[in-house]
């Protein structure tokens, strides 16, 4: 696990993104949606990586009505996806971008809280599809393009490991814990280069996954994912250089 950065994050700057290339996974969801957002209106062209369609093109829309720079939508099922079509993805972002600058990985699956001995094979191998080996995928196929910029970053979403690894959160707890790892050395090995590697530890927020997890729980009472987005953006930006190789835990902030 990358050591943990407590207290408030930087500030947002105006345009502290400009002429930065960002894909972020999962912008169907409440974080990958405000990250989406966060990293546009801060002067990126977000790429805009999800499953579903129609849900792109309507944050595409959005993100085009405040004047930002002009999305690029990527479908692909990250269930579903090899390493080839990860590979054809990149490539598609050199060739409409011209490059990559920042990596999101905010894509998850969770199907519920169930005992282990409960959980069908298909479904543990999925969740760790998209919430392990995907990011996994996704970053190898991207690292070229990220080490050709001066200062390029990849932010992690985490969750609590006290947390979810207890009783009954099954494949998205161990996939979480092992993504923790995964960001560990990633950052040990790319320390010396252009890329940075951070994570984000946000505090309960209002999700779907939250719902579906706390289903007793008072949604009204959890912040919008607006502020962890801004973290995240700015994490991507020049003022993430401090944070390099660490988690910041926004959860006193929530």
């Amino acid at each position: 696990m990358l050591p943990m950065a407590t207290g408030e994050p930087a500030q947002l700057q105006e345009n502290a993104l400009r002429d930065r290339v960002v894909l972020i996974t999962g912008v169907t969801g409440g974080l990958g949606r405000a990250c989406a957002i966060a990293c546009a209106k801060a002067g990126a062209t977000v790429v805009l990586v999800g499953r579903k369609v129609r849900p792109l093109e309507s944050l595409y829309d959005e993100i085009e009505t405040f004047g930002a720079p002009k999305p690029a939508i990527y479908p692909i099922d990250l269930e579903g996806a090899t390493a080839d079509d990860y590979a054809d993805m990149a490539e598609a972002i050199r060739l409409q971008c011209g490059r990559l600058d920042g990596l999101v990985h905010a894509a998850v699956m969770f199907d519920g809280l169930r005992p282990i001995d409960q959980i069908k094979p298909t479904d543990w191998l999925r969740i760790q599809q998209v919430a392990l080996n995907a990011p996994f995928l996704i970053t190898q196929a991207c690292m070229p393009l990220l080490r050709a910029r001066e200062d390029a970053a990849v932010v992690f979403v985490m969750d609590d490991v006290e947390r979810i690894g207890k009783a009954y959160w099954g494949s998205y707890g161990v996939a979480k814990a092992a993504l923790g790892a995964f960001a560990s050395i990633l950052h040990q090995e790319a320390d010396n280069g252009s890329v940075r590697v951070h994570a984000v530890l946000p505090p309960p927020m209002r999700t779907g996954l939250r719902r579906m997890a706390y289903f007793g729980e008072n949604a009204l009472e959890r912040e919008l994912p607006d502020s962890t987005a801004a973290a995240v953006a700015s994490l991507l930006g020049p003022a993430g250089s401090a944070l390099r190789g660490f988690t910041l835990d926004l959860r006193a902030a929530g």
